[in-house]
């Protein structure tokens, strides 16, 4: 139930892109979802969702901001939010397929809350002027563990 609501919220963001094209590139947002696995307590699957947005302040180097929801396939209705700022570069950004990599602070948080480094690379590859597919391996992670995502999802400028 959950995985089609993700699938839904991605669809009409999506949409959204498209009717409301931006004019410049100083700007990015993306979606996605992310299958992958967690560390903390032995490894099991794991399903990633959420979006952000990146603003380019220099050149090719970007500031941004991400919020998402992970959750073990094993542990129902036990999973985690977590909100990242992160910089990132991006390699020829107003090519058709352009590289990235990004780090930065993650915050994670349930009934408490963890801090969390976070690394990772992907491409965009956009296959209209302000729509694209954003491909992405991030890892999240602190001294108990790992949060590993292969994310697929939207892009849109």
């Amino acid at each position: 139930m959950r995985i089609r609501r993700a699938l839904f919220l991605l669809a009409i963001l999506v949409l959204a892109s498209s009717i409301l094209p931006a004019q410049d590139y100083s700007g990015q947002g993306y979606v996605f979802v992310a299958p992958g696995f967690v560390t903390p307590g032995g490894t099991s699957a794991s399903l990633h969702f959420g979006g952000g947005g990146e603003g380019f302040v220099y050149h090719d180097l970007a500031a941004g901001a991400e919020l998402g929801y992970v959750g073990r396939f094993s542990d129902y209705g036990g999973g985690l939010g977590i909100l990242s700022l992160n910089g990132s570069y991006h390699f020829q950004r107003d090519e058709t397929l352009s590289p990235f990599m990004t780090a930065g602070y993650s915050l994670g948080f349930h009934s408490g809350h963890s801090n969390l480094f976070n690394y990772g690379f992907g491409a965009n590859y956009w296959f209209k002027e302000h729509q694209g597919i954003r491909f992405e391996f991030r890892d999240h992670l602190n001294s108990s563990g790992h949060i590993v995502d292969f994310r697929i999802g939207f892009a849109f400028r």
